[in-house]
């Protein structure tokens, strides 16, 4: 079986603890390897896993050898790096989330067109077993037509996922997911864009109009003064089969995870990863109890095989590409950045 040999642009902790020991661990996935910025961050991947050390990303771009990259940069770099892996003939993963603009997500798209490549976004959440038969059993009707929903996702923030282990025990808080001008988006770019995609997803729908509250309540940078970003918000989506739901993301629950959603039915209610016995709990409105015991959520405390980078894999050597990205990753960008704008305007903002 001919292997496929990936790079990976960036090696911080997405790369490290997922994207990198997760190709390792398929038979037909070979890492050629890996280009940061901070060298020495390579160097730890080679000394791990083997592969090259390069110069600069086009110079592992331009590696005839390589099949499929994973862009693990930071945001703002999403596009651009995506964008030159595709012209260079290259399968892409990128991380979520995809880009900061509309317009840039549609030229990612563009380019994925004209290379006759795959272009995937990381959107772990959709390979949750529990996300996967939870929308099989909401298309059969099992809680009837769908409602209202609520979709949380919280924890205590980045900061010790970001941590670098110097000895002292302390957490740096001047990490690039508090730097406006690399992360652009706080907390909704790192969990907002993660629970937008899954309703949608779940739903089989897209979201029309948003209205939300954005705010910063408490993470501070190492001079004492809040972060200019985000650290909480709460929207309000409507779908465009008339479902209304709540969002709510956040960086500053300082105790245990919260990564649930709950629809409601005309005939039941449907609980994902919110009771740690149950992955999906159903309860109807004919008084049954019905449980399916799957998976358990990963969370940054306990990594678990994420299941993306397998898929990505699986449909470039099969050739269906079940899951590439198109209009769905879009309205997710297009939602999360109506969010800012109903904030600031403090009014629902429609969108196409």
């Amino acid at each position: 079986m001919k292997k496929i040999k990936v790079g990976v642009i960036g090696c911080g902790r997405i790369a490290e603890r997922r994207h990198i020991p997760e190709y390792a661990s398929i038979p037909w996935v070979e890492i050629r390897g890996y280009y940061d910025a901070r060298r020495e961050k390579a160097q730890a991947m080679v000394a791990g896993y083997g592969g090259t050390i390069y110069d600069s990303a086009d110079e592992l771009f331009e590696d005839p050898t390589i099949d499929a990259v994973s862009i693990c940069a930071a945001n703002n770099a999403h596009a651009d790096l995506t964008i030159r892996a595709l012209n260079s003939g290259k399968h892409v993963l990128v991380e979520k989330p995809m880009a900061m603009t509309v317009e840039d997500c549609y030229a990612m798209l563009d380019a994925a067109k004209k290379a006759g490549k795959l272009l995937m976004v990381g959107q772990n959440q959709r390979f949750n077993t529990g996300h996967q038969r939870a929308k099989e059993l909401i298309a059969q009707g099992i809680i009837g037509k769908p409602l209202t929903f609520k979709t949380t996702f919280g924890h205590g923030g980045p900061e010790r996922w970001c941590a670098e282990d110097d000895g002292t025990g302390k957490i740096s808080t001047d990490i690039w997911f508090f730097d406006k001008s690399i992360a652009a988006m706080g907390a909704m770019a790192d969990l907002g864009i993660h629970k937008t995609d899954l309703i949608q997803y779940l739903l089989n729908d897209r979201i029309v109009s948003v209205s939300a509250k954005i705010m910063t309540l408490d993470k501070k940078r190492s001079n004492g003064e809040l972060i200019d970003l985000e650290d909480n918000a709460i929207l309000i989506y409507t779908m465009s089969s008339g479902v209304v739901g709540t969002m709510t993301v956040s960086w500053t629950y300082y105790g245990e995870e919260d990564n649930s959603t709950v629809i409601f039915g005309t005939k039941g209610v449907m609980r994902l990863y919110d009771n740690s016995s149950h992955t999906i709990q159903i309860n109807t409105d004919r008084g049954d109890h019905i449980y399916y015991d799957l998976d358990t959520m990963m969370t940054n405390h306990e990594q678990l095989n994420s299941g993306v980078i397998r898929e990505f894999v699986e449909e470039i050597r099969s050739g269906n590409w079940e899951n590439e990205a198109g209009e769905s990753e879009v309205n997710a960008i297009r939602a999360i950045l109506a969010g800012f704008e109903s904030s600031r305007q403090d009014k629902t903002i429609t969108i196409g």
